[in-house]
């Protein structure tokens, strides 16, 4: 019998979707643990979460939502979040899950720009997102979570799903693996949030990566500690792919190093998932208090460069198998950074995952490197990382313009500078946008940040470049220091005595600061520092070192 290429088309199509994947676990795992709520201490085996899911999509189809609809959540990690996901899958609506920290009016934004059926939202969220609904003027149906005072027409999110008892209808035919499924909207660091429409499709994929790089398993228990409502919180290591290979969640609120710590032993935690910020607080704490933590397979970083001098500590005091993962809302991450390139290849983002392609082209003045202008790969010329990948979004909700400007032959361009070698491992630089040029130089605050991470004093810092008469722009950073030893002078001759460092990269001046601007998944925001180096230019905060004055 001759190969049916269209019958295997339409399997592929209709079952091959994350929904799917996640019904099979139900009874393929059980009687496996698949969900543990601290707080409560109550757990879910995949029988009674599969039974809940389908009971929260009754609920949500109770409200009129069918596939295609808008289900917009505000909620914190938790077993909310978990099941209007998958609920949401099961009836092949649209999850949406929003920010908690946004101001009323980026949220009235994303409510006119998704239009969502129904909005939950965790008490804690309720009056800004009272606000944020009368700005946007539309009025879908609103759930809260936890106990708060609701307001006329809103509802209870727990009664009502108790009180769910209707049939769960079918997903329509001709749903498939190319149908929206999730919409993430950009943290970003200027401007109103995007969406990124995902397909189950790039789930699938996101999840299929995450399970062979770590690798993951059914006898795994894992912990974001970033925001699910982020690609990183929800697709590296959270609920996607825990879910879809038949491992535990376990959800944190609120991140606290301690509490972390002391569920890795508590609850058996094999992976934890975070920021490289994040992770600097775990380490702190685990030197300062040492638990046993002897069963984690591995700590995964990502949403930030994870540099040199921290890969090599936290595996001192952490796990010997740190990775790191680089890349985008849009594409989830491209690069991989393994236990096995460490520590010859610590301070870089790795190489391009299994499915993915990933290059640094060369940069012009006028117009985009295509594809094919590759950068050397010699470690040293610096150009634009592109990527293209099965994981990602390929447009922007209502934005046809920015994904001219983001998009290209294939290739999502989003906007990082990098360096790579001739092995293909990429280390980056920073934003095209954070670049400082002084004396017609080209200067990249994260080279400089990771040198400066090197010095025993300096626990975090941000450079930027304020304006300059004679270069266009100096260098300066901003330091958060680990005590009060450190120094604009010691910095100064610690930067001219590092053989990674151009004497002409180092910062001029330092202001020290107990904490620097960081988006919710540990991006560092120098964009703002750099407006506020401007005024402490001119107010005369910035403390220059002795040998730097001598130099000017």
């Amino acid at each position: 019998m001759p190969y049916d290429a269209g019958r295997f088309k339409d399997y592929f199509e209709s079952q091959m979707t994350y929904g799917a994947g996640f019904r099979r676990n139900v009874s393929r795992y059980g009687s496996a643990v698949a969900l543990i709520d601290p707080p409560t201490g109550r757990e879910w085996t995949y029988a009674q979460l599969g039974a809940d899911v389908e009971r929260c999509a009754a609920m949500l189809a109770e409200r009129g939502v069918r596939a295609g609809d808008r289900v917009m959540y505000q909620l914190f990690n938790g077993v909310e979040f978990a099941l209007l996901y998958l609920a949401a899958h099961r009836l092949g609506a649209i999850s949406v899950p929003v920010n908690y920290r946004l101001a009323p009016g980026e949220t009235a934004h994303i409510l006119r720009d998704s239009e969502p059926s129904v909005l939950i939202v965790d008490a804690e969220c309720a009056a800004s997102a009272a606000q944020a609904l009368e700005l946007a003027g539309i009025s879908p149906q609103v759930l809260v979570v936890g106990e708060a005072n609701l307001p006329p027409g809103w509802e209870d999110f727990d009664a009502a799903l108790q009180g769910a008892s209707g049939p769960v209808p079918d997903l329509p035919a001709g749903y498939s693996a190319y149908d929206e499924s999730t919409r993430l909207y950009t943290s970003g660091t200027t401007g109103m949030p995007k969406g990124v429409s995902l397909p189950s499709l790039a789930e699938l994929m996101s999840a299929h990566d995450v399970i062979m790089h770590f690798p993951l398993t059914p006898q795994d228990r894992t912990l974001n500690m970033t925001p699910w409502f982020h690609r990183g919180g929800l697709h590296s290591g959270g609920p996607n792919p825990s879910f879809y290979i038949g491992a535990g969640v376990v959800p944190l609120r609120s991140f606290h190093p301690a509490t972390v710590l002391d569920w890795v032993g508590k609850y058996g935690l094999t992976f934890l998932i975070g920021a490289p910020t994040t992770l600097e607080m775990i380490a702190a704490e685990q030197e300062k208090q040492p638990r046993d933590i002897s069963t984690l397979k591995g700590i995964v970083t990502m949403g930030a460069p994870l540099d040199r001098a921290a890969a090599l500590r936290y595996q001192q005091l952490l796990t010997p198998r740190i990775f790191n993962g680089y890349g985008t809302t849009e594409a989830f991450w491209n690069t991989f950074l393994r236990p096995e390139d460490l520590p010859a290849r610590a301070g870089t983002a790795g190489r391009s995952c299994t499915d993915d392609d990933v290059a640094v082209v060369r940069v012009f003045p006028d117009r985009r490197g295509r594809p094919d202008e590759l950068a050397a790969q010699d470690g040293t010329e610096a150009g634009e990382v592109i990527m293209r990948s099965p994981k990602a979004g390929y447009s922007y909700v209502n934005l046809p313009g920015v994904e001219e400007e983001k998009f290209f032959e294939g290739w999502l361009y989003p906007g990082d500078m990098a360096t790579w070698d001739e092995d293909g491992f990429v280390t980056i630089l920073g934003r095209k946008d954070d670049m400082i040029i002084s004396g017609g130089e080209n200067i990249h605050p994260v080279q400089v940040e990771g040198v400066l991470a090197e010095h025993p004093e300096v626990l975090d810092s941000v450079v930027v470049g304020v304006p300059d008469s004679q270069w266009g722009q100096r260098v300066v950073a901003y330091v958060v220091p680990r005590s009060g030893e450190a120094t604009a002078d010691a910095l100064e001759e610690f930067c001219l005595s590092h053989p990674g460092l151009a004497d002409y990269k180092r910062p001029r001046a330092y202001r020290f600061v107990d904490s620097v601007p960081l988006t919710a998944t540990g991006k560092k925001m120098h964009f703002k520092l750099a407006e506020t180096a401007v005024e402490d230019l001119g107010a005369g905060r910035l403390i220059a070192p002795g040998a730097a004055v001598a130099r000017e």
